[in-house]
């Protein structure tokens, strides 16, 4: 089974060099029935956001799939989620987001908080791999890509992930109109 390419980017099988993707990346896809289909790609660490990345590999703004992690109370009790919208687009945090987690008020996990609980660098969070308590929610054109580059939990690498797969990753929740 090969992995997937798009423009100039020629992965390898992730699971090959595991030296490119977080310890909870790694973790995730070394159980993960679909992991063959998954590849990694090394890259320049300065070129790692979505636009410079897009730029540098001539690729679309549309095959890159942002990964943000929000949060909000109720009743005390803190929920948090990750969210994995098409990078040509934002989620709507203030409106279905805060429903879906039924919470008051919703805003971004702070970057250190977001780092240091799912073990992924800034830049690099990811939606394989992360703390099983926190929600993982996908935008239902994130699903319909075809290929769909995403963060490996480091800078230096990026997976490249059939969009019809994400949907089977541990824990996620397809959602309608997610992003906008």
């Amino acid at each position: 089974m090969s992995t997937p390419s798009l423009g100039r980017i020629t992965t390898v099988p992730a699971l090959d060099r595991t030296d490119l993707l977080a310890p909870p990346v790694a973790a995730v896809l070394a159980g993960w029935e679909h992991a063959a289909e998954v590849g990694v790609v090394e890259i320049d660490p300065a070129v790692a956001d979505t636009a410079a990345m897009a730029e540098a590999y001539e690729i679309g703004m549309d095959t890159g799939a942002n990964c943000v992690v929000v949060a909000g109370r109720r009743d005390g009790q803190e929920r948090v989620a990750a969210c994995l919208v098409r990078a040509d687009t934002r989620a709507d945090v203030n409106t279905l987001v805060k429903r879906l987690l039924d919470v008051r008020k919703c805003s971004f996990l702070p970057m250190d908080r977001a780092v240091e609980e799912s073990g992924m660098e800034y830049g690099g969070i990811t939606p394989v791999g992360l703390p099983a308590d926190w929600r993982l929610l996908l935008d239902t054109r994130v699903a319909e890509m075809d290929v769909a580059v995403i963060g490996s939990g480091v800078r230096r690498s990026k997976l490249l992930v059939p969009g019809r797969l994400l949907p089977l990753l541990p824990g996620a929740e397809v959602v309608e109109g997610l992003a906008g």
